[in-house]
């Protein structure tokens, strides 16, 4: 979470709102945006750490854990219609790549922006080859993208 509020000037840049969601009281989130976050980020976290008391969000998207009780950590994109396109769930011992979340949502925003008319393969970055789907690319994907464009 630390590390998305070091980016978060970046995500604003690219239109993306934040929020974190836990099944920690308010009580909670402020002691540990107090005594630990505020400590790795200045200022701490700038978005909105929102409660899920009951797990009833964490059940909409499939990540509570009732046995334990609690949302087990992941991380939605969600384009501007609502429908999500991308989810990462990782257990606790693994972090999340910010970079990689950051890097999804500018392959995103640009299949949208040209309409689905290109698509972003692996590894894409902005300026890397795109691929242009239809009945002409088949079979000849490899003519133009190379695996090497993916890292």
């Amino acid at each position: 979470m630390a590390a998305v509020a070091a980016k978060y000037n970046e995500l604003k840049n690219l239109g993306v709102e934040v929020i974190a969601i836990s099944v920690d009281s308010p009580f909670v989130h402020k002691i540990w945006q107090d005594q630990e976050l505020s400590k790795m980020v200045e200022g701490g976290v700038p978005f909105p750490l929102l409660t899920d008391k009951g797990g009833n969000i964490g059940r909409l998207y499939g990540v509570y854990d009732e046995e334990a009780g609690v949302d087990i950590r992941g991380r939605f994109l969600i384009d501007p219609e609502g429908i999500v396109v991308a989810m990462e769930i990782l257990s606790p011992p693994v972090g999340r790549s910010v970079e990689e979340l950051i890097r999804q949502i500018q392959a995103f925003q640009h299949v949208y922006a040209t309409g689905h008319k290109e698509v972003a393969p692996a590894g894409w970055r902005p300026g890397k080859p795109v691929l242009k789907p239809g009945p002409e690319l088949a079979g000849k994907v490899w003519e133009v993208w190379k695996v090497e464009n993916a890292f």
